[in-house]
């Protein structure tokens, strides 16, 4: 049977997203290994190039102009990508910034421009086409288990 290929990839973000997703391998971990190869899970295995994927989960906002060219690389590499939890969906909480009145933005933007963030913070469907969301900060692990099980029954 081919197995499914897996990348799992992290923007701006605390990365709780990931952690819920390794305890769910743990509960699930002799089914799922069987039916997903992980070719891109910077959590489990180092990489340096974005693999053809059948199914991207995506973390977090989109910050720096860096993260654009790399969210739009792997939409172009995969064919269902998963915005991956709140951050992904929505933006938050890294996009409350994108509110915040003008003086605190001019004290900000030295640090903004120092480490080449955009102006606005941006959920990946503002940036890209997203197949499918998994909301929730984290997300919830049930709620994660019951996707991806659904992900590999449809595949």
């Amino acid at each position: 049977m081919k197995k499914i290929r897996v990348g799992v990839y992290n923007f701006t973000c605390c990365e709780g997203c990931t952690i819920v997703l390794i305890e769910a391998l743990n509960k699930r971990y002799d089914q799922w290994m069987k039916k997903i190869d992980f070719v891109d899970f910077r959590a489990l295995k180092p990489f340096k190039e974005v693999h053809d994927t059948d199914i991207a989960l995506v973390e977090g906002a989109i910050s720096t102009e860096k993260e654009v060219e790399k969210l739009k690389h792997i939409r172009a590499k995969t064919k269902k990508l998963v915005a991956f939890g709140s951050a992904a969906c929505m933006g938050f909480p890294s996009n409350q910034r994108n509110d915040f009145d003008d003086r605190k933005m001019k004290e900000i933007m030295p640090v903004l421009k120092a480490f080449h963030h955009l102006d606005k913070v941006s959920p990946l469907k503002g940036i890209v086409k997203v197949d499918d969301e998994i909301l929730g900060c984290p997300v919830d692990i049930d709620v994660l288990i019951k996707k991806i099980d659904g992900y590999l029954k449809n595949a």
